[in-house]
């Protein structure tokens, strides 16, 4: 049996969020809002809030499924009072509607059965409506040359931090893009965010001295959009 609420609460000697994870959410709605539909949406793990408080600008009608009930006590208190929460795993929530747009950010590595996760929401979505995901890059720069470092064993390996803080996969494009093409769902977009060749806390550190800046920041964006793979996040919009 998985205990969620250990699965957010901080880890000894590890940080879970760095500054360089809100520069990738940034990005991440620049790329995801011209997408939005209208109607109303659904989040699926909200963790501690950071991407429903986004989300909560867009969607007056903003509905979360989280899992654990310490996270859902942190992110209610920053988001508006209309947001809906609802403390249940994803494969048991029963919601009796369907959404314009659903989120899964930095979610699907968290679940246990990933394609029938994809499946249920797909479920959720409305006729013309569109699930939006994001994860983790496992063949990022950054990752690849811990490989070579020896840090992490191999590209998709679940390290041991990775493992306590409930990550159960890691993906890479093909592997986003099968299972979503295993759960049913067609892929309208795909593509990734921010060339990555510096570990989180050396992107926060970079910053905070100067050695890069937003321009820098920037080019990693654009740079990206070209070469994917090397991201540090990668993203689908699919539609059933």
């Amino acid at each position: 049996m998985r205990d969620f609420d250990k699965e957010a609460a901080p880890q000894p000697g590890r940080k879970y969020n760095y500054g360089f994870d809100g520069i990738v959410r940034r990005y991440m709605m620049r790329e995801f809002e011209p997408h939005f539909g209208r109607g109303a949406a659904l989040e699926l793990g909200c963790y501690h809030g950071d991407s429903t408080v986004e989300l909560s600008k867009h969607f007056a009608d903003l509905t979360v499924i989280e899992a654990s009930e310490e996270a859902i006590a942190i992110a209610r208190l920053r988001v508006p009072s209309g947001t809906a929460f609802v403390n249940s795993r994803i494969e048991d929530a029963r919601l009796e509607r369907t959404f314009d747009s659903i989120f899964m950010i930095n979610t699907l590595e968290h679940v246990d059965d990933a394609v029938a996760i994809l499946a249920r929401a797909k479920g959720w979505l409305s006729d013309s409506g569109k699930l939006f995901i994001l994860v983790p890059n496992a063949d990022a720069a950054s990752r690849q040359i811990a490989v070579h470092m020896g840090i992490v064993e191999y590209n998709n390996a679940v390290t041991v931090q990775e493992w306590n803080h409930g990550h159960r996969r890691t993906y890479s494009l093909d592997t986003l893009e099968s299972d979503i093409r295993k759960s049913g769902l067609r892929i309208r977009a795909r593509g990734g965010l921010l060339f990555k060749a510096l570990a989180n806390f050396q992107f926060d550190r970079a910053l905070e001295a100067g050695i890069i800046d937003e321009r820098y920041v920037e080019g990693c964006y654009q740079l990206g959009a070209i070469h994917p793979s090397f991201c540090a996040s990668i993203y689908a919009i699919a539609q059933q």
